[in-house]
């Protein structure tokens, strides 16, 4: 198992429900790869550096998980096809 790092920029004017339930969908994906999330963060809603799919703020959330290899291609996989993650950045936390 290797420890990772997602942050995600979900669209500003989601509904909080809405917003709750991508971030448990999220990690639902990492639990049912078979890994755990340590700890999730929300940084709430900030503005962008730069215009994004013409949205000026975003909302932010940090992810902290463990998980094999897989489980982040999967997850990015999963996001990149979801329109209402505006951008999404998985490092691999150094031990």
């Amino acid at each position: 198992m290797r420890a990772y790092e997602t942050m995600l920029v979900l669209k500003a004017d989601l509904e909080e429900e809405t917003r709750d339930a991508l971030i448990a969908k999220y990690e639902g994906i990492v639990a049912k790869e078979g890994g755990t999330v340590q700890q999730s963060t929300k940084y709430g809603k900030r503005k962008l550096a730069y215009e994004i799919n013409k949205n000026r703020e975003g909302f932010y959330v940090l992810l902290n998980f463990e998980a094999n290899t897989t489980t982040p291609a999967e997850l990015e996989r999963l996001m990149k096809i979801d329109e209402n993650v505006l951008r999404y950045l998985t490092v691999v936390k150094e031990q």
